[in-house]
């Protein structure tokens, strides 16, 4: 990959993007008037590694691929933040795929009735048949989409049931209020299954294969082209039913590695959406103005410490209390983050309110944490590890240091291990690193949804603190399934004091998605997946 830092090799990437209409003027760089106002160019620090969020190891950016490319039956409704940005809303469901849909009258089945003019790209029909293939998939593959389904009560393949060409039912196994959200988010998209079974084998029943490197969808966009580590090209499906035809004709999204040309061709006109950038740089754009900046906390996200609860030393919970003493919250929000994130230390010592993430108790002091160190039996310190990803280093590896600085002064000697990104997932399910700096965010924004992917003792793919306790998964599953208001707002707020006070995890900070675009471009919304939702972009 070329740096775009020379002219002549600005000039040479401007050239490679002539379908699209581009044209050098007066030394700067313009789109021909009518294909830049339908053009979007994008510039991001890493592409999709893969054409299937289903597919082993597919990373952040494929979800954006999934979500523009493919529909679900529904979608998520939306509304405007309290600082003016348009967002989706966890509460209501929109029809997308499925144009209606009923609930049974017992609460254990839903009915969806399918746009009868949706087609897929290559022109086919879809049917209810392609729907059923598409959630047998889901909940076949295994890994993070199968755990997905499941995580909303979504687990066999009898529960999906084609009645006709277009009619689709979901058969419920338990009440779960989640169930119906589920759908929305990014996994049970629907694929032309005529197209994928033609490419499938005996070994490869899913054609999790060719689909890795191929498109089968019906979505309001199509891939055009991809090229991995260095472009991908979405144009739009004129034939596309399920909403508004999008304003946005094609989409350029190019893959610049380096943060300080992406916010110089940012700054400079050249390309009209980017992110990704340290927080720093986010700082210093919003106060020059050049472009606009928005920012959105990302609902049930975390920056967190997690300490591996299954094995000695941190098997130890007044150990793990001298650690929350001990972090250098603050130093972390100013130096790390450059206040772009909300935090979360220094609040009450119990969980007032149902809600999450909220700020836990600890606040740094570390008189208190060497006092619990003296009543843990470490009087003397110990030696540790201290991993992170290399992909989150911009804000990992500062963080990781001030961490790993203010824990040596109540005698924790934290070695930094640095794990690369195509390493740290399978690295993490191991369970065996002590002190791991990791973030996550939930989908779907719920307290028992977080807790149940990374504190239920049957989870094993997100649960990096090895954490097991019965109490905890009691309070959880009863927060998921209940329907009386009270129960469930008991349940919520003792389960997060239960992790307040046995502190499996360390929360620092609540991230804040942030989005550099030209103040030329509108239309842009936050949606719990963090991709853009080209579908609503325009471009004056």
């Amino acid at each position: 990959m070329p740096v775009f830092g020379s002219w002549l090799d600005r000039r040479q990437f401007l050239q490679t993007t002539g379908a699209a209409g581009l044209m050098l003027a007066g030394g700067g760089t313009a789109f021909a008037q009518g294909a830049r106002a339908e053009t979007l160019l994008v510039v991001q620090e890493l592409g999709p590694n893969s054409l299937d969020m289903q597919g082993v190891g597919s990373n952040q950016t494929v979800n954006g691929v999934a979500w523009n490319c493919y529909d679900r039956l529904m979608t998520y409704g939306t509304k405007t933040l309290p600082d003016g940005t348009p967002s989706y809303d966890r509460e209501v469901l929109a029809p997308e795929l499925a144009a209606s849909w009923q609930i049974a009258s017992d609460g254990m089945s839903c009915t969806f009735k399918l746009r009868r003019d949706a087609t897929f790209h290559d022109g086919t029909p879809v049917t209810a048949r392609d729907v059923k293939w598409s959630f047998d998939r889901s909940v076949s593959v295994g890994g993070f989409p199968t755990f997905q389904m499941s995580a909303g009560s979504l687990e066999k393949r009898e529960q999906f049931v084609a009645v006709d060409d277009h009619t689709f039912r979901v058969d419920f196994v338990r009440k779960d209020k989640l169930l119906m959200f589920n759908l929305a988010v990014v996994v049970p998209f629907v694929i032309n299954s005529e197209l994928a079974r033609k490419n499938a084998t005996e070994a490869d029943p899913w054609a999790l294969a060719w689909l890795k490197q191929n498109e089968a969808g019906g979505g309001a966009y199509r891939v055009e082209s991809w090229k991995p580590g260095s472009e991908t090209i979405l144009t739009r499906f004129d034939a596309w039913k399920s909403g508004p035809l999008p304003k946005i004709r094609r989409i350029i999204a190019r893959d610049v590695p380096s943060p300080g040309t992406r916010r110089a061709m940012l700054e400079r006109g050249d390309a009209d959406l980017s992110t990704g950038f340290p927080p720093k740089d986010f700082d210093q754009m919003i106060k020059e103005g050049k472009v606009r900046v928005t920012g959105v906390p990302i609902p049930n996200a975390l920056w967190y410490l997690a300490l591996n609860t299954a094995k000695p030393p941190f098997d130890n919970a007044k150990l793990r209390q001298a650690i929350a003493w001990a972090v250098p919250y603050d130093d972390i929000q100013a130096s790390a983050f450059f206040g772009r994130a909300n935090p979360m230390h220094g609040g009450p010592a119990t969980a007032e309110k149902p809600v999450w993430p909220q700020p836990f108790p600890y606040r740094t002091d570390l008189a208190k944490a060497k006092a619990l160190m003296a009543e843990a039996g470490f009087a003397n310190g110990l030696d540790t590890t201290l991993s992170l990803d290399v992909g989150t280093g911009t804000v990992g590896e500062p963080t990781a240091v001030l961490i790993q600085e203010s824990l040596a002064k109540i005698g924790v000697r934290a070695a930094i291990d640095k794990i690369p990104g195509a390493n740290w997932r399978t690295t993490l399910n191991r369970k065996e690193l002590p002190l791991v700096l990791n973030r996550f965010s939930g989908w779907l924004d719920y307290p028992e949804y977080y807790f149940y992917w990374n504190l239920h003792g049957n989870n094993s793919i997100f649960n990096i603190s090895a954490y097991r306790n019965p109490e905890m998964d009691k309070l959880i599953d009863r927060a998921r399934f209940t329907e009386d208001k009270v129960e469930y707002a008991k349940a919520v707020t003792d389960f997060i004091t239960l992790c307040m006070q046995e502190v499996p995890i360390v929360p620092l900070n609540q991230p804040i998605h942030d989005v550099a675009t030209q103040k030329s471009v509108g239309g842009y919304q936050f949606w719990f997946h963090r991709e853009p939702d080209f579908r609503q972009f325009t471009k004056s």
